[in-house]
């Protein structure tokens, strides 16, 4: 069956087993608080997602349970759009743990240094989703805590769909454009401002990196957390709850 069979409808991707959708019902709060309509709707994408994305799985073994799991945690934010928009990949890589990565800093002298981080998580234009599956699974057992690092790297894939990261993904129709930028960016500098007053925020400072990891730390939290975002930033709550559909999280 080729790609864009499925995403076209014309074939459907093979059924996920009984036993390991109950398994994975088991295992995902998020996954079970969906009616059952959303339920199979998640099973169809994440029969799909699983069908055409290759796992390359680096220093642990990743058994089908695993795979289901981080399927249906990065089909949940594309639930309302369709497999469509996570076409332009097609690699999922996945550590045991955090793992290290280097990346050439340009001075203003044009001098290159190297620096190493710690991530989680990270996405590549066009390229693989990188995850540390020890992340995952805690994600999985704190539920509600207002991280999931699968929905932080599905909303860089989205936001880099048209372009370089900015923290604009395209749009539906019934979104404003003007009202997303004017919205997120009033959103982003208040959140500067209190980091260098030193308050406390509800939105983690690593939003403040730039605009584009705003809108990825708010989308972890629309699916994780969405009281705290809403309390914290009620329109950008409210244009991500357009944007991805009503969250599952409590």
């Amino acid at each position: 069956m080729k790609w864009l069979d499925y995403l076209t409808g014309q074939r459907s991707a093979p059924s996920i087993d009984d036993a390991l959708w109950r398994e994975a019902l088991a295992r995902c709060p998020a996954l079970e608080r969906l009616p059952e309509a959303g339920r199979q709707q998640l099973r169809e994408l994440a029969a799909g997602f699983l069908k055409h994305k290759r796992f390359h799985p680096v220093d642990i073994h990743l058994d089908d349970a695993q795979r289901l799991l981080i399927a249906v945690q990065a089909c949940m934010p594309i639930r309302h759009m369709g497999l469509r928009v996570l076409r332009d990949w097609r690699t999922v890589i996945v550590y045991p743990g955090e793992f290290r990565v280097r990346r050439d800093q340009i001075d203003d002298a044009g001098l290159v240094s190297e620096d190493h981080q710690i991530l989680a998580g990270e996405a590549w234009p066009k390229g693989p989703l990188v995850l540390s599956w020890g992340t995952v699974e805690h994600n999985l057992q704190q539920p509600w805590d207002g991280y999931n690092v699968v929905a932080h790297e599905i909303a860089h894939k989205l936001d880099m769909r048209n372009g370089p990261p900015d923290g604009l993904p395209l749009l539906p129709r019934h979104i404003r454009q003007q009202t997303w930028i004017d919205t997120f960016q009033a959103a982003y500098e208040r959140l500067i401002e209190a980091m260098h007053r030193g308050e406390y925020t509800d939105i983690d400072h690593y939003a403040a990196t730039n605009p584009s990891e705003y809108f990825a730390v708010a989308s972890e939290m629309h699916f994780s957390a969405p009281g705290r975002l809403r309390d914290a930033e009620p329109g950008v709550a409210q244009l991500l709850h357009d944007y991805y559909g009503p969250s599952p999280a409590p």
